[in-house]
């Protein structure tokens, strides 16, 4: 399609949190001083901001992944590290951003200039001045920020507009575009001049109406053939549908089978068979129009679609049209909006685990254990202390118990082995 890009993936990663600091307070004549290490910074979000001055996707073609700032590292003296700055992605509006994964809708960027926030920064790890208690007055230890995935997104730019014209190649829906609007699509008498949906607006009855020029659909659309798939996703938004049809069969085609197989399509693709429709009857100019126009009337009175007549060539028959597209639209819902879906809960959290043995091996997995093992100093007796109570508490011991482990079993953690003691 040109340079037009309405599909795109794309990989983005939201920063790690900085790591907490373990530091003890340096000072001339002070020669013990207490824990003073300070919090890792935040990681920096990913947030997709809708610009209006962007069309396409075509810039993602050429960059494909996207990193925020890690957060910065605590130091000594309770100082915290740096928030990691936030990536601002720019996309057109339009732009519906899924999780590749699971096809969740994450965001419909449908309003010029607002921003969401899809991929949250790292929480910073806490320094060891969070661990000092009574009778631990000396923790050399502190926690790891935390470390964000990977994700891959689906950007799908599907076009915003009242009203989309669809039909055959070349049945004239440039050119009634360019009639009726200031917009100027490239208009030829052959297949395909449209290769991009083409906007333009008209007022009519004080209210702004945008129109879309979706490109020529042909059949087997639905299931990809041709440019299927790239052209109907731009008619999902539209609220009324203006179905242009070759009345004159000026190519050798019955406008009564192009209707119905267009109208094939758009029922195979999903809901879009429901959408209202005002048929269009162009190319009135030519012989051979008069006698199938009877025909398309009865058809679409049975059908419960008005029917007119127009000639781009000669720009006759538009005003009634679009008499009647405003009067439709001000009983049609709004413009459709992909409503996000919320993140389903993730199947584990800190403390839930299991306990594999292979015969040999104790293997302990899940459960936020391999980030615990980051917490901790294993040189430093007073976090070893820490690490085995967290064991204890998670129930993690226990289970180790419960599996047959005893006085010297071998236990793995993640890539970290230890000898069992009861």
């Amino acid at each position: 399609m040109g340079n037009f890009v309405d599909h795109v993936r794309i990989t983005a990663k939201a920063g790690n949190g900085g790591n907490g600091s373990a530091s003890f307070h340096r000072e001339k004549y002070i020669q013990n001083g207490g824990p003073d290490g300070g919090d890792g910074g935040k990681g920096g979000d990913v947030i997709f901001l809708a610009d209006e001055n962007m069309h396409t996707l075509l810039d993602f073609r050429f960059r494909s992944k996207y990193t925020a700032e890690n957060g910065g590292d605590g130091s000594g003296n309770r100082c915290t590290g740096k928030r990691g700055e936030d990536l601002i992605i720019k996309v057109p509006v339009g732009t519906v951003i899924r999780d590749d994964e699971t096809g969740r809708i994450m965001a419909d960027m449908d309003k010029a200039g607002e921003s969401k926030v899809l991929l949250r920064g790292g929480r910073g790890g806490w320094g060891n001045n969070h661990f000092a208690t009574p009778t631990r007055q000396a923790p050399n230890f502190a926690k790891p920020g935390l470390r964000t995935e990977i994700r891959t997104l689906r950007l799908e730019l599907k076009t915003i507009a009242d009203v989309g014209l669809v039909g055959y190649p070349n049945v004239g829906k440039s050119s009634i575009l360019s009639v009726v609007t200031s917009a100027r699509p490239k208009v030829g008498n052959y297949h395909f001049t449209t290769l991009t949906p083409n906007l333009g607006i008209v007022r009519r009855f004080g209210q702004d109406i945008v129109l879309a020029d979706i490109p020529g659909l042909i059949e087997g659309a639905a299931e990809g053939a041709g440019l299927g798939h790239d052209f109907l996703r731009h008619v999902e938004r539209t609220r009324l549908l203006l179905h242009v049809v070759d009345i004159s069969g000026s190519e050798g085609r019955d406008p009564i089978d192009d209707f119905d197989r267009i109208n094939t399509e758009l029922e195979n693709y999903g809901e879009l068979g429901e959408r209202p429709q005002i048929i269009v009857c162009n190319k009135m100019d030519l012989p051979g129009a008069e006698e199938n126009l009877k025909r398309m009337r009865a058809l679409g009175e049975g059908m419960g679609y008005p029917v007119f007549a127009v000639s781009a060539a000669t720009h006759q028959g538009f005003d009634e049209l679009l008499d009647e597209t405003a009067r439709q639209l001000e009983t049609l819902p709004p413009i459709l909006h992909y409503e996000e879906e919320e993140e389903p809960v993730p199947e584990k959290k800190d403390g839930e685990f299991k306990v594999v043995f292979d015969g040999a091996v104790y293997e302990v997995r899940g459960g936020g254990l391999e980030t615990l093992l980051e917490s901790v100093n294993f040189d430093d007796y007073d976090s070893m202390n820490w690490f085995h109570r967290t064991l204890r508490r998670w129930g993690v011991i226990d289970a180790l118990k419960a599996a047959g482990a005893g006085e010297g079993s071998t236990v793995r953690i993640g890539e970290m082995e230890f000898d069992y003691v009861e």
